[in-house]
């Protein structure tokens, strides 16, 4: 994620800021030109001075949920992240409301990315057979007074997110009780997403018999694996093949969990890379664990520049983690079984 600067006073601001904390204009960020804006209210509008235009919030700024702009001309409309929603909860309920807010959050972070790689997702309204749609949903109280939970998935298209996964205290609950090393609701807007995209660039794409070639064969019964996952484990070696002990369960999981990890890959290098980082550690051996950010992760087609930075800085991540008496933040490990199942996805996105 880059940083940004209001263009009002000059101030370092963030994509999740709705107000500068200096000057107190109001910001919105464009998806059109990747840019904060400062903003001036013209009365139902908003006035960006610089260009002489006007630009509406998306509607679910109603909602404080949201801080992307639109053109005047779709005031009242969602932005090109939100108008995926297919289902969201009752937002007169508290808990659901603030729940809402930090789904949407990371969504727009999910959103992000798609757009710099240009990775176009129609709605279900453009495309009612395959487009995309997320379903936001609380659990439901069954007639009998038990708990019917929501679980988080995808299914051709439609991607499902327990409102539940909004709460910290459930989400690791959930991920102690299932053994998870990360549980995080961005983590599951990237996972699912891999799903949709593996239907698009891969099924649809004509890349079946590459992918069986990284990945393994697919048509392996996938309810079938997936219960024997949860009732043996994943193999013993499963961490010199598998990004995770759930990418082992099935080639479907496998692809998701890469996808989601190449996106943990390439935007934390830009955060990293946007505030100047570099590594050149004293002691390190032959200067393994040295990094210096001059490329854009979002927009080089070679891998292997990726590849080499991304340990030595999850290797600092997690030493400064483990110095405040924290989890280490990237708890996964990288092999060349595991980084040419990333290279794969790598190469599906469309630069140039």
């Amino acid at each position: 994620m880059r940083l940004f600067r209001c263009d009002a006073c000059d101030n370092t601001v963030h994509f999740d800021n709705a107000a500068c904390v200096v000057c107190h204009r109001h910001l919105g960020w464009r998806p059109d030109a990747f840019a904060m804006t400062a903003l001036e209210p013209s009365g139902e509008a908003f006035h960006f001075p610089t260009l002489g235009r006007d630009f509406a919030y998306c509607a679910n700024a109603a909602h404080d949920a949201c801080n992307w702009l639109l053109p005047i001309e779709r005031a009242g409309e969602l932005c090109p992240a939100c108008r995926h929603n297919r289902t969201i909860p009752a937002l007169d309920v508290p808990e659901n409301l603030a729940a809402f807010r930090r789904i949407t959050r990371d969504e727009r972070h999910l959103f992000y990315s798609l757009l710099r790689w240009r990775l176009a997702a129609p709605t279900r309204l453009e495309d009612p057979v395959s487009g995309l749609a997320f379903d936001f949903l609380a659990d439901e109280i069954a007639a009998d007074g038990t708990v019917v939970p929501v679980l988080t998935g995808h299914a051709e298209g439609v991607i499902t997110i327990a409102v539940k996964e909004a709460d910290d205290a459930e989400r690791e609950r959930r991920r102690t009780d299932l053994g998870e090393p990360y549980r995080t609701l961005l983590g599951h807007f990237r996972h699912e997403i891999g799903h949709f995209w593996w239907d698009r660039l891969v099924r649809d794409g004509g890349r079946l018999e590459a992918f069986r070639a990284v990945f393994g064969d697919e048509r392996l019964d996938y309810g079938t694996a997936l219960a024997r996952h949860y009732d043996q484990g994943p193999p013993p070696d499963w961490a010199q093949r598998f990004v995770s002990a759930y990418a082992s369960s099935h080639p479907w999981e496998d692809f998701a969990e890469t996808w989601a990890h190449h996106m943990h890959m390439v935007d934390t290098l830009e955060t990293a890379g946007a505030f100047g980082l570099a590594l050149a550690p004293h002691g390190s051996v032959r200067g393994e664990l040295a990094l210096e950010l001059d490329f854009d992760p979002y927009a080089v087609a070679d891998f292997r520049p990726l590849a080499a930075a991304w340990p030595p800085l999850t290797v600092a991540l997690n030493a400064i983690n483990r110095s405040l008496g924290q989890r280490d933040v990237y708890p996964f490990v990288s092999t060349p079984t595991i980084e040419a199942k990333l290279a794969f996805v790598h190469g599906l996105i469309p630069f140039g």
